[in-house]
């Protein structure tokens, strides 16, 4: 069978320490890409930097040459890690993204994304490339987040127990605005990852680690892969500038429509969160409300009146719970801060709804 070729875009902003260490796990694969694309919106010269003395890398891999990596415009098919910096006018997430796609190599095969401050187990790569074998159909293969959540095996599952979230043999503890939710019977019935009619569904994070490669509708972005041929004819949505918030969760739902997304949740790496690059709280509130709709919009254009309601009554216990975090938690000015901009974007689509 011949080899399936795989490349690797990297879009990054203001964070070249993480990045360096993703590239260093980025080395250790048992399977490296073919070619490794990073794609920089930062505006200052600290993550070039980086790649002006690259010995590092050469170090931990004699397949990647990394000499042309100085020169932000360079295009040479041997060149295994290439460096753009990107101009203002493509500087964002998914405007960066679709920048490295069209510089993608023509014999390319699969395009992964992954988010600039993760870190791969040896095998993230040759799961992912396992899975499009095992399912030659697929649109869409995501990995799996393993540090974020805690889960535990169990043999028995108890629907009933609002305390934790069941599912496939584990179980892990519930969230308080899940409960809530769960008791005001606000909570999905889909399994986690499949898109429910009035939206707020349940992420890839509420699959188990069970090793197990399940059929999905939406995928994280910064721990994706998709055929080059599906990037060419489909494309991130410019609609979310900067941070991009939601922009994997509109991208993906619109691909179920044409074929099937997996998470192979043997495909392993950690996300260590940096807040570099980051938007503030008052900025995220309002995103998490405003792109929130416009996902829940693109996947059911029509809801019905119930579905609608439920959507604004999950929405409004959201912010509900935010601003009682100012008294329950340690980051009251967060809490605050993101109440209102949550509460600013339920406004605001009383006016001005995204289009």
């Amino acid at each position: 069978m011949q080899k399936c070729k795989l490349s690797l875009i990297v879009c990054t902003y203001m964070r070249p320490e993480p990045l360096s260490r993703l590239l260093k796990s980025v080395m250790s694969q048992s399977q490296v890409p073919d070619e490794v694309l990073i794609i920089d919106g930062s505006t200052d010269d600290k993550t070039e930097l980086l790649f002006q003395d690259s010995s590092e890398f050469r170090i931990q891999s004699s397949e990647l040459d990394s000499s042309t990596l100085h020169s932000s415009s360079s295009s040479s098919s041997s060149s295994k890690l290439r460096y753009f910096q990107v101009p203002a006018e493509h500087r964002g997430l998914t405007k960066q993204r679709n920048y490295g796609i069209e510089r993608v190599g023509s014999d390319i095969d699969i395009v992964a994304f992954l988010d600039d401050d993760t870190l791969l187990d040896p095998d993230y790569f040759k799961q992912l490339i396992d899975t499009y074998t095992q399912f030659p159909n697929a649109i869409g293969v995501g990995g799996y987040i393993t540090n974020e959540v805690s889960w535990e095996p169990t043999e028995t599952e108890d629907k009933n127990d609002l305390n934790y979230f069941y599912y496939d043999g584990y179980r892990r503890k519930e969230s308080s605005r899940y409960i809530l939710r769960r008791k005001l019977g606000l909570a999905q019935q889909t399994p986690p990852a499949v898109y429910p009619e009035f939206g707020h569904g349940r992420s890839v994070s509420f699959l188990p680690p069970s090793g197990k490669i399940y059929q999905v509708e939406q995928l994280m972005g910064g721990v994706s892969s998709f055929p080059l041929s599906v990037l060419k004819e489909h494309k991130f949505s410019e609609y979310f500038e900067g941070y991009g918030l939601y922009e994997d969760a509109d991208f993906t739902l619109r691909l179920s429509h044409i074929g099937d997304l997996y998470v192979n949740t043997a495909a392993q790496l950690e996300h260590h969160h940096d807040a570099a690059g980051r938007p503030n709280k008052y900025a995220y509130g309002k995103m998490v409300v405003r792109n929130g709709w416009y996902v829940w919009r693109v996947r059911h254009p029509k809801p019905s009146f119930k579905n609608k309601l439920k959507w604004y009554q999950i929405t409004l216990l959201l912010t509900a719970i935010r601003f009682l975090n100012i008294f329950t938690t340690r980051e009251r000015k967060e809490a605050f801060t993101e109440a209102i901009g949550r509460s600013v974007g339920i406004i605001s689509l009383l006016f001005n709804k995204p289009k």
